[in-house]
């Protein structure tokens, strides 16, 4: 909770489990929520397949305009749901714009930062009521546990999650806690670095032939580079970056074949290792295609979590598997 300059925290078993804490704590049947449309795949699952049919209603709309939130909100909406940057299209939401149409109708506004981490931006800086973490992610950072968090604003928030959460029986072990508490300590390290790798990456893709686009809150082509700028804390953008590869799903899942060391081919993300996934077949297959080509997952399109390797081994080996597809 200190490290999100919030007032109390609870850590759950993932970061799924996270997310459903929080819906369960403020939603309940007839409730409504503004969503965004691009968010890890999971909860895009969790929101259509469970609280659906318990009677919720979710509007998944695009984020990049707060305009788009309010226009969205209806006399039921209890919960405004944010992701920055969004999982995997790297969006940036710009929380306190949302966060103050929030307030003005006595709605709760949650943020997703599992991809910026607190080393980048504390949402509950920008006025957000509740941070959720992915603590598999970089907290951990090694691939060695699993969990989620879900940090409040203040103690009423606190109160209510806590409730919930004991309600569910829904913990973290205390040894994956311990582990969580020694991999923390080398958070700000690794983000600094990965960061900085994933710029230098993303740079050499968008010159490279046999990518139509690359995209990264770093470069000067993003479309909300300067929103990425006022929102993101030491400079820095996260570790997480994507292309789009020329010759769609087969020439991506032809990449995932052939691509070499440092990479690893797998779905996590965060981790000192390097990562590259094919999010159409992987990590959001369960959305419904139509879905995922509306908010830019194409069918080629390759995520890459950047890991503390050296940046130049890394473009290697991506320059080599590119130039044999």
């Amino acid at each position: 909770a200190k490290i999100e300059n919030g007032y109390g925290a609870i850590c759950v078993g993932t970061g799924m489990s996270a997310t459903a804490s929080c819906i369960n704590a403020f939603m309940k049947a007839g409730d409504h929520c503004v969503i965004t449309n691009c968010s890890y795949g999971g909860t895009n699952r969790i929101c259509r397949e469970q609280f659906v049919p318990f009677g919720m209603e979710f509007s998944f709309v695009d984020f990049t305009d707060p305009a788009n939130v309010e226009a969205a909100i209806k006399p039921n909406t209890k919960l405004i749901f944010s992701e920055s940057p969004t999982n995997p299209t790297l969006t940036i939401a710009d929380l306190e714009a949302i966060s103050e149409i929030a307030k003005a109708k006595g709605i709760l506004h949650v943020c997703d930062s599992t991809f910026a981490t607190p080393y980048i931006m504390r949402p509950l800086d920008h006025g957000v009521d509740l941070t959720i973490q992915s603590l598999t992610k970089y907290y951990d950072g090694h691939n060695i546990g699993v969990g989620g968090a879900l940090i409040s604003a203040n103690e009423e928030l606190y109160e209510r999650t806590k409730l919930v959460q004991n309600m569910h029986g829904n913990i973290m072990s205390p040894f994956t806690a311990y582990m969580m508490l020694q991999t923390m300590k080398t958070m700000g390290l690794r983000v600094k670095r990965q960061s900085e790798s994933a710029m230098k990456i993303a740079t050499f893709l968008e010159s490279h032939p046999k990518v139509e686009r690359s995209v990264y809150p770093g470069l000067a082509s993003h479309p909300q580079k300067e929103l990425a700028d006022k929102q993101h804390r030491n400079g820095l953008h996260g570790g997480m970056a994507y292309f789009d590869v020329v010759g769609g799903d087969q020439a991506a899942i032809k990449l995932m074949d052939s691509i070499k060391r440092p990479w690893t081919l797998c779905e996590n993300l965060g981790a000192t290792e390097s990562i590259i996934t094919a999010c159409a077949v992987m990590t959001h297959a369960n959305m419904i295609r139509e879905d995922r080509l509306k908010v830019g997952i194409t069918d080629g399109f390759i995520r890459i979590s950047v890991g503390i390797e050296d940046p130049d081994d890394l473009i290697r080996s991506l320059d080599d598997a590119l130039n044999k597809l």
